[in-house]
């Protein structure tokens, strides 16, 4: 019984560790590869030529316009749709060669294809750059959806419509990819924005925008504006997608205040929600479900992804609100879209979807609002007669994801120098002169736990604790090897160990 006991605990342990090292390495990812027309709708008019530099402690105003940062210079910077994927134009090694690099801010790996693949039009030829070095060090990422794996290197790289001069950066160069590149994008690479923790092999693996602050002498901060909101998908034509402003945040982008909540741990831009509503009906569950295991800001993950009892209690809740009776299922777990006649306004069927997320007076709480023209998102139209919408929410098993879905309707501050997030309304998130997000604060916090975060472990702390776990294994097969070969020699055992665990990735179709 005690021999029993010692290897059925083993194997746990060893099936522990293997399941967690598996799931450690995934990340967020996840793009539609279908086709959509996108606006570049901005209203620019009196614009301010301002440059920021570094003061040690935060920004500060500048009115020379050739200093490190001229914000001007970024807006207009991006390219795509929440479909597939925000993109900004790099040049990369001696001499400059051009690709479209896909904005994530949940990863940190900066990688570019390196090797020709039938979804891309071009990649970096690592043999016709004279600055690239490679490491000697191979690196592999798995998101929510697809792989990659390659090899490390360093080389030059500059922005055209980014900060001014030229940074040397770690490169991953893509030699094999799975479900990565997908049909109708137009990026070969991927430049993650999150924190060191995330990246791989190691942290040791400076991320792009580290190196920018560093070399630069940019602030550290930010800020990203997505400008393809509830729009349709008649063209296939690419045009201004939105921004990335890095070093800080440019008022023309947006309306309103800036509200921030505070990142709370800095891998990916985790952060904390205390409730949903739908319409006016607050959906009442445990702030900790919302969290569960964590909730994060990502600009690579298409829709909002929420934790499965959250998901079904928010479609039970539009289901009781909307005007539709006996709506498919189909339509809410992603497999049908629904389709209208051409003219009719289906967004006038559904309610509104409101965030609530801790303020940094962490006693207080705002709310950020999205419109059914965010959510019900257009896809493609049928013989020129029907219109037809997907839903952009989706259950998820590894926490919240705030995607582009709700992202679209914002602009988003990285304040990575205070440690925190921004949401404002973002002056693209308007259609036909509506505005398609709202932001109302302050609310109190008091009707809700004082850590709504306190879900499952983090994963670091999953690892340490699965390393432990694997020397509890070991001594225990070695107090079970010494039983073996000690006296009692009575019989002959055979054992069997198995790994089941493995990673399930959530597609669109």
């Amino acid at each position: 019984m005690a021999h029993s006991t010692f290897v059925s605990f083993g194997a746990f342990a060893l099936s522990l560790y293997f399941g967690v090292s598996y799931c450690y390495f995934s990340i967020p990812l996840k793009i539609y590869p279908g086709k959509y027309n996108v606006s570049s709708d901005v209203n620019l008019t009196s614009l301010r030529r301002v440059a920021l530099k570094s003061d040690g402690s935060g920004l500060s105003l500048a009115s020379d316009p050739t200093g490190t940062v001229n914000f001007l210079d970024m807006v207009n910077n991006l390219q795509g749709d929440s479909g597939r994927g925000y993109y900004i134009e790099m040049s990369i090694g001696t001499p400059g060669q051009k690709l479209n690099i896909l904005v994530d801010t949940g990863s940190s790996n900066f990688a570019v294809a390196a090797a020709a693949h039938q979804f891309i039009t071009h990649y970096f030829n690592t043999a016709l750059s004279s600055t690239y070095s490679s490491t000697g060090r191979t690196v592999a990422v798995r998101y929510t959806q697809g792989n990659w794996e390659g090899e490390l290197g360093i080389d030059r790289v500059s922005i055209p419509r980014g900060p001014n001069g030229t940074i040397t950066i770690n490169i991953a160069a893509i030699l094999s990819s799975d479900g990565f590149f997908l049909p109708g994008i137009n990026w070969q690479g991927i430049l993650g924005l999150a924190y060191p923790v995330l990246a791989r092999p190691d942290s040791s693996v400076e991320p792009f925008f580290n190196s920018v602050v560093k070399q630069l002498g940019i602030p550290d901060i930010f800020s990203l504006q997505m400008c393809g909101a509830g729009l349709s998908a008649s063209s296939t034509t690419d045009t201004t997608g939105g921004s990335l402003i890095m070093g800080g945040a440019e008022p023309t982008l947006y309306r309103g205040s800036v509200w921030y909540t505070p990142i709370i741990e800095e891998w990916y831009y985790q952060v904390e929600v205390l409730k949903l509503e739908v319409g006016d009906q607050n959906l009442n569950l445990d702030c900790r479900e919302y969290n569960m295991d964590k909730a994060i800001v990502d600009s690579g993950t298409t829709l909002l992804r929420l934790p499965v009892n959250v998901f079904n209690a928010l479609v039970e809740a539009i289901t009781r609100s909307s005007l539709i009776e006996e709506f498919s299922s189909g339509f809410w777990e992603g497999t049908k879209l629904a389709c209208w006649m051409k003219g009719e306004n289906p967004w006038r069927f559904f309610p509104k979807l409101s965030i609530y997320l801790r303020a940094t007076n962490t006693s207080e709480s705002f709310r950020i609002t999205i419109l059914p023209q965010l959510y019900i998102q257009p896809i493609t139209d049928v013989d020129g007669t029907l219109d037809c919408f997907r839903f952009g929410v989706s259950s998820s098993t590894n926490g919240m994801v705030i995607g582009a879905t709700v992202m679209e309707g914002f602009y988003v501050v990285f304040d990575r120098t205070q440690q925190r997030l921004g949401f404002a309304l973002s002056s693209c998130a308007v259609s036909d002169g509506v505005a398609l997000s709202e932001i109302e604060g302050p609310f109190s916090a008091a009707d809700v736990a004082a850590d709504c975060s306190g879900g499952p472990l983090k994963e670091p702390l999953v690892w340490m604790i699965s390393y432990a776990l694997m020397a509890v294994c070991a001594l225990a097969l070695l107090i079970l090897l010494l039983m073996l070969i000690l006296p009692c020699r009575c019989g002959n055992r055979n054992g069997e160990i198995t790994d089941e665990s493995s990673l399930v990735r959530h597609r669109i179709k």
